[in-house]
């Protein structure tokens, strides 16, 4: 089966926001599939009605569609192995447990919570492996009749053969195995008519023809479960990978307290889909290079399941932050062009009038200087209005009780260009400073400090060729007036 075309698929429930573990899940199934090309299929996976959310779908269809990973058959686009949600697959599910039944394979159980609960703290005290004592599997028939007929609330059961090894060949573990006198007997339905988790994946991993089942490591305990219930049906087998845990910094599992961990999060606060995609993808994967940058064109060529590592991979925000510089810095002009408008619209500027000629100068000098598209604008925010406030720690140490004069003197200089380019003004500086006999640094960080209030940013003269000669001049008038 290994060798065939694949087929995969993410099966999300809609609790929520898409995690960013699930987006990594998501996207090496992706990656999986087109690497041999194979087919990348979304499942809803909507069985527990009491954790459903409203709009958590879409949210999650949305958001997969915003990071480039499309689907070939889902709930939206549909396909020859449908439906996508488990909640209209029902029907399927009842047949086929009425089949375990019937061969022995499952019961019903009609034991109460307080009961089975009985059960456990007892078996604990003995140091026994806590689970079902298959109570109900030794009822007649008539007693089940009867207990179903009187509406008695029950749940149905796998049963589970004690005293025997379950084996897994896993991708990425190897070889793993179980003993089954730990494997519970799992409710595959519940008490409201919905089968759990267990059931419903294994039944609609076969019927879908799912040939490798890529999924987070905390789903490994439950597998035993999963390859008993593929021995019953008699169905062949999918092939396992159990990708490793996310983890904190301090390698504490990844969770929302120590940081954002929703994808919708990362794309408010301005991250590059592409940068995402890089930086998740490197979540516990390399292709053995030394390379770190990567478009998903690259990661498709590149990927493979044997490259994924088994210890858990630490989410680095700041290497997720030099990823999203490395990727804006590395886009189109014209694109980066089309972000900084976007921010413009949302933003106080949003009713001037900017030129693209303009706006492609202010991103030349500053790419190098920013991180994040709105950081052109809070970061050259000097580009777009007149500083009103100065730096005090650079005013402390760049402007000096005769920086006045000095730039008085400059002024002179300014105010005599025609045509104002970057050499008009930086020949002017330095020609100022060798009449005033004095350093040229003894100029520019001050009439730095005058245009933009600040002491760092792009190069001075490309600076102030952009602003213009007038607001430039306006600007180191205004600075003498209130720094002097």
């Amino acid at each position: 089966m290994i060798n065939e075309s694949p087929r995969v698929r993410f099966a999300p429930s809609p609790t929520g926001y898409l995690h960013v573990g699930g987006l990594r899940t998501a996207l090496y199934n992706y990656l999986f599939a087109k690497s041999r090309g194979g087919k990348f299929i979304l499942r809803i996976e909507d069985t527990d009605r009491s954790r459903f959310v409203e709009g958590a779908i879409e949210n999650l269809t949305s958001t997969l569609k915003w990071v480039g990973l499309n689907f070939d058959e889902g709930p939206e686009s549909g396909g020859d192995f449908g439906p996508y949600k488990q909640s209209e697959r029902l029907p399927i599910y009842k047949r086929l447990t009425d089949r375990l039944i019937k061969e022995k394979k499952a019961y019903h159980c009609f034991c109460s919570k307080e009961r089975i609960e009985k059960v456990r703290e007892k078996q604990k005290e003995e140091g026994l492996q806590p689970k079902y004592d298959k109570h109900c599997l030794n009822l007649s028939e008539s007693e089940i009749k009867d207990n179903l007929k009187n509406g008695l609330p029950s749940v149905i059961r796998m049963n589970v053969e004690p005293g025997r090894t379950i084996l897994i060949d896993d991708i990425i573990r190897g070889r793993v195995e179980f003993n089954s006198n730990v494997v519970d007997d799992q409710i595959l339905i519940k008490s409201d008519g919905y089968p759990t988790y267990h059931l419903a994946n294994v039944i609609d991993d076969h019927s879908m023809k799912i040939t490798h089942v890529i999924r987070g490591e905390e789903w490994l305990s439950s597998t035993p479960k999963h390859i008993l219930l593929y021995e019953f049906f008699g169905w062949e087998k999918p092939v396992f990978a159990h990708l490793p845990l996310l983890l904190n910094p301090d390698k504490t599992k990844l969770s929302k307290r120590q940081g954002d961990v929703a994808v919708e999060d990362y794309k408010q606060k301005g991250y590059l889909k592409d940068a995402l995609i890089n930086f998740v993808a490197l979540l516990g994967w390399n292709a053995g290079d030394d390379v770190e940058f990567y478009k998903i064109e690259e990661l498709i060529s590149k990927f493979s399941l044997q490259r994924v590592n088994k210890a858990g991979a630490v989410f680095d925000l700041e290497k997720l932050n030099w990823l999203n510089a490395e990727h804006l810095r590395k886009m189109p002009d014209e694109e980066m062009l089309k972000m900084l408008r976007e921010e413009i619209e949302n933003s106080k500027y949003k009713n001037e009038d900017y030129s693209d000629e303009y706006l492609l100068k202010v991103i030349e000098a500053m790419k190098e200087r920013v991180s994040f598209a709105k950081e052109f604008l809070t970061n050259g925010f000097y580009f777009f209005e007149e500083p009103v406030e100065y730096d005090e720690n650079v005013k402390k140490k760049r402007w000096k009780e005769d920086s006045s004069e000095h730039l008085k003197k400059l002024l002179e200089k300014f105010s005599q260009l025609t045509s104002a380019t970057k050499e008009d003004f930086e020949t002017a500086l330095r020609s100022t400073a060798e009449e005033l006999n004095i350093g040229t640094g003894k100029l520019i960080h001050p009439v730095r400090l005058s245009v933009s209030g600040v002491g760092g940013g792009p190069g001075l003269f490309d600076l102030l060729v952009i602003i213009g000669k007038e607001k430039t001049i306006s600007r180191i008038e205004r600075a003498i007036n209130k720094l002097s």
